[in-house]
């Protein structure tokens, strides 16, 4: 088959943990977002849903940082932060080894990936899933870009990842769908967060939505850095997200600036045409 559904949105812990303290209007436009892009993904009944994330040093640290990794299990559990904190009750999550396994292979065939048995989903999956499958009824492979620990990949490197998603995926019988998640101007963790370079998100989406290869791998890190902080590095899930729509181009469905989620939030998808 191929694949059947490719977005992007974004996973920022306030999304969920800091719900009730957001603008009541902005928070239930991005919750319906969410849920919506949800239903489209079912009505595309997909076999898998494959998420992109750039996980927060729960599973990898400095002294074993793959560039890319996929998991390779029958099941997951997350969130690995406080539930409390969170407002996300601890759960299994349903994968698909098998099919991971098939996967991977086909990934490997273009770009050096790592596989883990063992996978601790944090928020960078967790909140996604929340809304995108509330009844965690549908297998999931978890992939991770690294975007914490520098020195970090070429954005080239995350777009020829997100070539080889797509053609393992074009080369198994099963319906695939893929979803990037991160954030794009955001500073966690510093003095700083809280703020968004809102003009910068508009334009990185507008490149996005055009699919447009040169002006996506144009940034640099340290212009990333500068003008979108560090959390400005999951760009990269994006990237291989676009990279995987072979072509087709964006619809940006939702895009705001709510400063107590720390990020410009934003749910947006591919037209595949399927």
């Amino acid at each position: 088959m191929s694949l059947v559904y490719c977005g992007a949105c974004s996973h920022a812990p306030g999304i969920t943990g800091r719900a009730e303290r957001a603008d009541t209007q902005a928070r239930q436009a991005l919750h319906g977002a969410l849920y919506r892009m949800g239903d489209e993904i079912r009505a595309m009944r997909p076999d898998v849903l494959v998420v992109v994330a750039a996980e927060h040093f729960a599973n990898f640290f400095m002294n074993n940082m793959p560039a890319f990794a996929m998991g390779m299990a029958d099941s997951y559990e997350g969130p690995i932060e406080d539930e409390a904190f969170l407002k996300i009750k601890r759960t299994r999550v349903p994968g698909n080894k098998a099919l991971s396994k098939k996967l991977i292979e086909g990934v490997m065939q273009t770009v050096d990936v790592a596989y883990a048995e063992e996978w601790k989903f944090d928020h960078g999956i967790s909140v996604p899933l929340h809304f995108l499958t509330p009844d965690y009824d549908l297998p999931v492979v978890p992939a991770n870009i690294n975007c914490q620990g520098p020195p970090l990949a070429p954005l080239k490197r995350a777009w020829a990842f997100g070539e080889a998603l797509r053609a393992a995926a074009d080369a198994v019988p099963e319906r695939i769908a893929l979803v990037a998640t991160g954030g794009i101007s955001h500073w966690p963790a510093t003095p700083d967060s809280g703020k968004i370079n809102e003009a910068w998100d508009r334009e990185f989406l507008a490149r996005w939505a055009a699919n447009d290869r040169d002006a996506l791998l144009s940034y640099t890190d340290a212009e990333t850095y500068r003008d979108g902080g560090q959390g400005g590095f999951e760009m990269r899930t994006f990237i291989a997200a676009a990279a995987a729509a072979k072509g087709a181009k964006g619809r940006i469905d939702f895009c705001e600036p709510i400063p107590i989620f720390a990020v410009s939030c934003t749910v947006a998808r591919m037209e595949l045409g399927v």
